[in-house]
């Protein structure tokens, strides 16, 4: 998948009142394969909490030290903000984004509206990742290697859909700023990927020294 084709999608440049634009098989499979990881990590952090709720002592697979420690995650209040676990939403929703990009696959031809609807749930999974982010950070203490598989995979989600409505006018923006996101489309998840890697490391950082030593 080479990474200019993320930005050449099919469709209409711009959207007229009945518009409905495609989209090109570099991005329908990016949305294909960000939702089915995104469904894989939140499956298996839902079963691994069922299996705590059920026996107190289960220890998941990833729980590898007092850092990296799924159980740490998985039993904080955080774990369950809207009074169920978490994974369940992921479940929901990235089960939808993946059937939204096996349909552009397909030939499928969304309206404005989707479209832009589909920005607003990603742009709502990548901010609530982040704050999951931070509270995992300087909350709970700990990391979940699952967790942190979601949070990658909505972060492109988000910015190549994001980047796809610029393109085809979904979302309006001055010409220079559209430009400037279809030629540098990799540089906002890379500097975002580069910044959660600076926190872990900072935040964790005597116990990534005490490793090493």
């Amino acid at each position: 998948m080479s990474t200019s084709s993320l930005t050449s999608d099919r469709g209409p440049r711009r959207y007229g009142n009945d518009s409905r634009t495609g989209a090109g098989p570099a991005f329908s499979w990016l949305l294909v394969i960000t939702g089915a990881l995104g469904v894989l990590g939140s499956f298996v952090i839902t079963v691994d909490k069922f299996r705590l709720l059920e026996n107190a002592a289960y220890v998941p697979s990833c729980s590898l030290s007092p850092v990296v420690s799924c159980t740490s995650v998985m039993r904080s209040a955080q774990a369950a903000v809207f009074g169920f676990p978490n994974p369940v939403i992921g479940l929901i929703a990235f089960g939808a984004v993946t059937a939204i990009g096996f349909g552009l696959l397909a030939g499928a031809r969304y309206r404005r509206w989707y479209w832009l609807g589909l920005n607003l749930g990603t742009l709502g999974g990548a901010v609530f990742c982040m704050w999951l982010m931070t509270q995992a950070l300087y909350e709970i203490g700990a990391l979940c290697l699952w967790c942190m598989l979601v949070w990658a995979a909505t972060i492109v989600m988000f910015w190549y859909t994001t980047v796809h409505n610029l393109r085809h006018g979904v979302i309006r923006a001055p010409r220079g700023l559209v430009a400037a996101a279809r030629e540098f489309h990799w540089a906002v998840p890379v500097t975002w990927y580069l910044v959660i890697g600076m926190l872990v490391a900072t935040r964790f950082w005597t116990y990534w020294q005490a490793l090493l030593l």
